[in-house]
């Protein structure tokens, strides 16, 4: 929950698991925790370890999501777990997702692009049948 104050200087706070829940990290809370207690979750560069560590409006953090390093400035705390346009306003996103090309093994092609040609048959082929790291091309 915010943490409210009545000191003029105070800041308001949430809870990291819950930030990371409410801005659509990580589908669960739980999840959020066991991410933040495997130590691989920084607050300004540094290792947070446990999951009530308070977050607020300036904190950078940085965290692993699939197989991509996120990198968020968080902008609010929220009230609540609300639809992803509501959590896309939580965060800036200091480093952008980059999307990965996926590689096709020698057997796939990319979905129309038709039948192969009758030299890439050929040399589908010769892969098929021959011993392993034995070079072909």
């Amino acid at each position: 929950m915010n943490e409210k104050s009545d000191q003029p200087g105070a800041t308001l706070s949430l809870r990291l698991d819950k930030w990371l829940w409410w801005a659509r990290f990580c589908r669960s809370r739980t999840t959020a925790t066991k991410l933040i207690a495997s130590g691989r979750v920084r607050c300004h560069g540094a290792i947070v370890a446990k999951a009530h560590h308070g977050v607020r409006p300036g904190d950078v953090l940085a965290f692993p999501q699939g197989e991509q390093l996120r990198v968020v400035r968080v902008l609010g705390l929220g009230s609540r777990r609300g639809p992803a346009t509501e959590a896309r306003s939580l965060y800036e996103d200091l480093a952008p997702p980059e999307r990965k090309q996926r590689s096709l093994s020698p057997f796939e092609r990319d979905s129309g692009a038709g039948r192969p040609t009758k030299r890439e048959r050929r040399a589908l082929d010769r892969l098929r049948d021959s011993p392993p790291g034995d070079d072909i091309f």
